[in-house]
C-alpha cells in the first residue's frame, strides 16, 4: 500500500478548524500518540530513508514499516501497518533492532473525501496539518490530496517533506528524544 502525504505548518489553528467544520469534517477529540522508532541491526534507516515505528495511542499498539520515499512532488512511500496485541519491543530487540528515538504528539483527525486529515501539535515544533491518501495508484492518491488541500484553501501553502522526528531531533524539540 502506498501512502501519499502532504504536511504543512499551520499558523492559525482555529482557521483550519473552521474550514474543516465548513466542509462537514469536524475533528475528533485530540489524542496523544507516542511513536517509538527502531534502528535496523544491519542497515541505517536514516541513510536508506526507511522507518520502523511502534505507535502507542490510548493503549492500542501498531507497528509500521515505512519504505523509502518515491520520487514525487508529494511525500510518497510504501507503508505497512500491523496492529499488535502486545508490546513487540522485546522480540524486536532479540532480533537485533534497537530503540532509536521517541516522538510524542497530540493529534486530532477527520476525513475529507477519501483523505485522512490530521491536525497535529508536536511540542517544541508547533502545529501542522497532514493530508494523506492510501492506495495503489500514487497519481490518483496525490490528486486526492491536492483536491483536499484546495478545498481547505491551502493548495499554495509550502509543503514540508521532513518527518516530525527529523524536524524535532534537528531542532532539539521537547516532543522528541533519542533513546
Amino acid at each position: 500500500m502506498l501512502e501519499v502525504e502532504t504536511k504543512i505548518r499551520v499558523g492559525e489553528v482555529e482557521a483550519v478548524r473552521r474550514r474543516l467544520a465548513a466542509l462537514g469534517a469536524g475533528l475528533e477529540p485530540a489524542r496523544v500518540q507516542t511513536d517509538l522508532f527502531f534502528q535496523h541491526p544491519q542497515r541505517d534507516f536514516a541513510a536508506t530513508d526507511e522507518a520502523l515505528r511502534l505507535r502507542s495511542e490510548e493503549g492500542v499498539l501498531e507497528l509500521t514499516y515505512k519504505g523509502p520515499r518515491h520520487e514525487s512532488d508529494a511525500k510518497v512511500r510504501d507503508e505497512v501497518n500491523v496492529p499488535v496485541a502486545a508490546d513487540p519491543t522485546p522480540l524486536l530487540e532479540a532480533l537485533g533492532f534497537r530503540k532509536a528515538a521517541v516522538l510524542r504528539k497530540e493529534r486530532a483527525s477527520t476525513r475529507v473525501d477519501e483523505c485522512r486529515v490530521e491536525l497535529d501539535h508536536v511540542a517544541g515544533l508547533g502545529w501542522f496539518l497532514e493530508v494523506e491518501a492510501l492506495g495503489d495508484d500514487a497519481p490518483a492518491a496525490a490528486a486526492a490530496v491536492h483536491t483536499t488541500l484546495a478545498r481547505l484553501g491551502l493548495e499554495d501553502a509550502p509543503r514540508i517533506t521532513d518527518s516530525y522526528l527529523e524536524m524535532a531531533l534537528s531542532a532539539g524539540a521537547e516532543g522528541a528524544r533519542t533513546v
